[in-house]
């Protein structure tokens, strides 16, 4: 495991905005308003040489009766079971609170290193005023504004002399990238939650609970890939908060750092423009797709089949058709193992190299059997073709004449490139070139 260091506090002492300083980045989402952070938020961070992974939390609340300070409370406990380092967060404008002393009372009985910080010493005129903080006897106190970024060069310095010198940093290139999306309220975070068999993404009956993108590790079962829980993205004219706005921004952002897209939608309500939206995106930047229908549990059987359900489905998606299809249940657990198993095979469908010679073979095969349809009495003779070194297949075809090759012949290479290649549930790009 990396060095993992985690951000926790009351609500509203500047958490996330430290958390973008030390990442170098807007990941966390800040406002003038306590309880926006809501999940844990993972990023990187580097400092002379040494990188160490940061979890922002939610501010923590003790006994409320909101069902998010509940639940963001849970994911605190988390953060601070994971956590290599703990920073303390606390305000010096306002002293020491009663929720400050909850949070302290938490971390004292933890053995991990905790460094309390005081933040907003945005002039050296308040340094004195975080002597108070001494009082909850962590000993050593770092000031600092996460505003400006006063004071952070010393934090960081104090912070990698607690690292444990043996920890190896956690190496995630060519680690498979699967982020789980889909509307508001599809069943997102419980599907995280439910093959991970931990509460770490908040779930409740409210949509938009979750606000951020949500990275996991997951190595179980003879997987190891990352999985990003994504807010749900909701039509343009119904975001009408900044804060949802930048979650659906988020979430866009996720698709495109992604390798497979595990779309969901609602089987109750089947799918809406809003999913054909969502889908659209994942297309255009031509990642790969599993299709989950979710709450398949719900559904009376008697009225739908699933092979009537999933033939309408592939009828909306048109002309993208073939993509995987799977029934699920995140309350039964019903074939989530095998959601996991489609997604890596769409993952290597995604990557895999056909080589050049048996490429040849194949698209002169297909050439002879139709050959693209004369225009003006001109005849396209396609020469040879090539995959080019892209992340997402695209092949580049040589001939004559490629301003004469018109959208219903490339459909016919296409699908013939997907009945002998398996490129299920994976978009490609054809290119005609002149020779």
């Amino acid at each position: 495991m990396s060095n993992l260091v985690a951000i926790v506090g009351r609500p509203n002492v500047g958490k996330s905005t430290l958390f973008n300083r030390l990442t170098e980045s807007r990941t966390a989402i800040v406002e003038e308003k306590s309880g926006v952070t809501r999940d844990r938020i993972y990023g990187k961070a580097e400092w002379n040489g040494v990188e160490f992974s940061v979890v922002d939390t939610g501010g923590y609340v003790q006994g409320s009766d909101d069902i998010f300070e509940g639940e963001i409370a849970k994911q605190v406990l988390i953060a601070i079971e994971e956590a290599s380092v703990i920073l303390f967060m606390v305000d010096v404008t306002v002293g020491v609170t009663d929720l400050d002393e909850a949070v302290a009372d938490i971390l004292r009985r933890t053995n991990k290193p905790v460094m309390v910080i005081a933040n907003k010493v945005d002039t050296p005129v308040r340094i004195p005023d975080a002597a108070e903080f001494y009082s909850m006897g962590f000993g050593e106190l770092h000031t600092l504004s996460a505003n400006n970024g006063a004071g952070t060069g010393d934090l960081l310095d104090a912070l990698i002399d607690k690292f444990d010198p043996e920890v190896d940093e956690e190496d995630l290139t060519g680690v498979p990238k699967i982020a789980v999306v889909g509307k508001p309220n599809v069943g997102k975070s419980s599907f995280i939650n439910a093959i991970t068999g931990e509460e770490r993404n908040i779930v409740t009956p409210i949509s938009g609970t979750t606000r951020d993108s949500i990275n996991t590790r997951y190595k179980l079962f003879g997987f190891d890939f990352v999985l990003i829980d994504t807010a749900g993205i909701r039509k343009r004219s119904k975001v009408h908060e900044d804060l949802e706005f930048y979650s659906v921004v988020r979430s866009v952002r996720s698709i495109e750092y992604s390798d497979v897209c595990i779309f969901m939608i609602d089987a109750t309500q089947g799918i809406q423009k809003q999913d054909l939206s969502i889908f659209y995106v994942i297309e255009k930047n031509r990642k790969g797709v599993v299709v989950l229908v979710n709450k398949w549990d719900l559904v009376e059987k008697e009225t739908m089949s699933s092979i009537e359900y999933e033939d309408k489905i592939r009828e909306q998606l048109a002309p993208f058709r073939d993509v995987p299809i799977l029934f699920t249940s995140t309350i039964t657990k019903q074939r989530l193992h095998k959601a996991l198993e489609t997604a890596m095979k769409v993952y290597d469908s995604r990557t895999q190299k056909v080589q050049t010679a048996r490429l040849n073979e194949f698209v002169q095969e297909v050439v002879e059997l139709n050959p693209p349809p004369s225009v003006k009495g001109k005849f396209v003779k396609i020469k040879y073709a090539t995959q080019l070194p892209t992340h997402a297949p695209a092949f580049a075809f040589f001939c004559n004449l490629p301003q004469y090759i018109k959208d219903p012949y490339k459909r016919y290479l296409e699908n013939k490139f997907r009945e002998r290649f398996d490129f299920e549930g994976v978009p490609i790009r054809m290119f005609f070139r002149k020779k």
